[in-house]
């Protein structure tokens, strides 16, 4: 594959278990284009809403192009994405399930140059949750360097 990643929701596979993932494009105009050329994106607090059969993207930070003119993009504005109407419809179920969220995971260009989003439908974790998976990451990175410490003595 040869894609462009943008940018990447770091913080979602912490904050949220990730139940399905989909991948839509986006409607953006030329100065949106040219800024995420340049990695101006910023996906925190983002997240998707399906109002009217159609898919949204709301809080989507794209910094304005610099040299753009009086014409340039707003910021933060309201986004529609495009996706396939059985997918739309599938999201709009899983939405109206109690605690379930549609947020950005990553911005990418595809190999054909045009700008796609992966969506994951996510239910946000408990606070207990987290300090399990940062003590599984710790318990496991510790283990990997015990073992390299010990490949590295023999």
């Amino acid at each position: 594959m040869n894609e462009k990643i943008v940018s990447v929701n770091r913080k979602a596979r912490h904050e949220y278990h990730l139940l399905d993932t989909f991948e839509t494009g986006i409607v953006l105009t030329g100065t949106e284009v040219k800024s995420m050329r340049a990695g101006q994106v910023s996906m925190t607090d983002s997240y998707a809403v399906v109002e009217n059969a159609e898919l949204f993207l709301y809080n989507l930070h794209i910094s304005p192009f610099e040299k753009g003119n009086r014409f340039n993009h707003e910021p933060r504005r309201t986004r529609k994405l495009l996706a396939h109407k059985s997918e739309i419809m599938r999201l709009l179920g899983y939405t109206r399930e109690k605690g379930l969220t549609i947020i950005p995971l990553r911005i990418y260009f595809n190999e054909r140059g045009r700008v796609k989003v992966e969506l994951a439908v996510a239910r946000g974790k408990k606070t207990y949750d987290k300090r399990e998976d940062i003590a599984k990451r710790d318990a496991k990175r510790e283990m990997e360097r015990t073992l390299k410490d010990r490949n590295y003595r023999m």
